[in-house]
């Protein structure tokens, strides 16, 4: 229990990208939710290292990083939908 409780903050935002990624998906008509994953992962991650290396505005050890990291994955699955190609 006491490992969960260590990684907690890794696994809400983990669920959290993924929760981002399905309900873009379900909002643009069913896409495709692996594009949909990885666009979410990649804006997390970009917003954990915004957070954590570039302005050190957080760290591991808090849980602000987690609110970068679902900051970056919104803004880059509102830029995947805005600017992607349509057919």
């Amino acid at each position: 229990m006491q490992v969960v409780l260590e990684y907690a903050d890794i696994l809400t935002a983990v669920v959290g990208v993924i929760a981002l990624a399905w309900i873009a998906d379900l909002m643009t008509g069913r896409r495709g939710l692996f594009a949909a994953l990885l666009v979410a992962s990649t804006g997390a991650v970009c917003g954990w290292f915004l957070a954590v290396r570039v302005f050190g505005a957080s760290t591991m050890d808090e849980f602000r990083w987690v609110f970068w990291s679902g900051g970056g994955a919104i803004i880059a699955q509102v830029a995947y939908y805005l600017f992607r190609s349509k057919r």
